[in-house]
């Protein structure tokens, strides 16, 4: 007699099984990611360092350098200048907030007397002058606050620092050993998969290098620009204050802008309040045209990137890693592009107005006319 039953297949047990362990691995990974991502990034801004000062330590090495040595001094190089920025910077920052704080009843009594005056009002910020000035005020109490945290932020300046030097560490580990780990790498491939990494990683760096040259003009242009706008206009520190427009609105896209248009607007504003509209209206200006006449041209030239596409790439990166993912961001997706190029095969476009930009009428070829007779 055959049983009523039916037997359960033999693939069954194995595909439940499969599930379970999938579903196991997927979790244990999630947990992973989330525990190794500070690490994770750290490896992924190392590599895209070295790929940025690969170039400069291979023409030393030409030059009879040992590899060792030139990383070292071109990361020292590197080292040296950021340091040196950031701290011009953050000693220009907290004098002109302490001189903010100390002015501000100052400005505040100028508002109210250009009102009152302009406007047959009846303000009194007497009040609020004596909450800021007075023993207990507002003004001591921030400052109050400031020196109680002064434990915490010196534990995450030891955190950034910690990570800069970890950054630092591998950025010279991958350059100094880079021929070596392209070599080990390429050992555990068949010959055609060698070409195809080699091809990749000289892309890569290649782009890389594009996207700082860039930056590079970009800044210069722009630092330029505004040095010379805030001598004219008075600004202090119009040298120190250049050079941070043009670093930070180049080397921090779709934010950048606007946080380094912040530090010269408040200098100016602690020195003379209308330098401050001079200085809106300077940024607001070279914003456009560096949006739609330098940037355009520079960025065709040398990382031949779309910007609409760097654009989006920025927000894309800034949304998955923050400003780490929107530096990130253009050489990822220049690098992508050149490797499309590498791998896509491209046809001959037919003839058609939507593919082809219209003529200006100026440079139309003009008709002949005929003479009346």
């Amino acid at each position: 007699m055959t049983s009523g039953r039916q037997q359960m297949p033999s693939w069954v047990p194995r595909a439940i099984g499969l599930f379970w362990l999938g579903l196991v691995v997927l979790v244990l990974g999630r947990w992973l990611l989330g525990k190794l991502q500070p690490l994770l990034v750290m490896l992924l801004v190392s590599l895209f360092l070295s790929f940025a000062l690969e170039p400069a330590v291979n023409r030393l090495a030409r030059r009879g350098w040992r590899r060792g040595s030139a990383t070292g001094a071109v990361l020292a190089g590197l080292i040296v200048a950021v340091l040196a920025f950031v701290a011009v910077i953050g000693t220009l920052l907290v004098d002109q907030v302490a001189n903010l704080i100390d002015k501000a009843p100052v400005y505040l009594t100028q508002i109210q007397d250009w009102v009152n005056t302009n406007f047959d009002a009846n303000l009194d910020f007497d009040e609020v002058i004596s909450r800021l000035t007075n023993e207990g005020g507002t003004a001591q109490k921030w400052a109050e606050s400031l020196a109680g945290n002064t434990l915490r932020l010196t534990g995450t300046a030891l955190g950034l620092v910690l990570q800069a030097f970890s950054v630092g560490l591998f950025t010279f580990y991958l350059v100094a050993q880079g021929p070596r780990l392209r070599h080990t790498v390429c050992s555990l491939l068949r010959p055609d998969r060698q070409a195809e990494v080699l091809r990749a990683w000289e892309v890569a760096i290649e782009k890389t290098g594009g996207y700082l040259y860039s930056r590079a003009i970009l800044a210069t242009a722009s630092a330029l620009v505004h040095g010379v706008a805030f001598w004219i206009f008075g600004v202090p520190y119009a040298v120190a204050l250049a050079v941070w427009v043009g670093l930070v609105s180049q080397f921090l896209p779709v934010i950048g802008t606007y946080l380094a248009g912040v530090l010269p607007l408040l200098v100016a504003l602690v020195n003379e309040p209308v330098k401050a509209v001079w200085v809106l209206i300077l940024i607001a200006v070279y914003q456009q045209v560096e949006n739609y006449v330098l940037a355009p041209r520079v960025t065709a030239r040398t990382m031949e990137l779309n910007p609409a596409v760097a654009f989006g790439a920025a927000i894309a990166g800034a949304a998955i890693l923050g400003p780490v993912g929107a530096i990130l961001a253009l050489p990822t997706a220049a690098s992508l592009q050149a490797f499309a190029g590498l791998y896509l095969r491209r046809h001959d476009v037919i003839d058609s107005h939507l593919t082809e930009a219209p003529v200006p009428r100026s440079e139309r070829p003009r008709r002949s006319r005929r003479r009346s007779e």
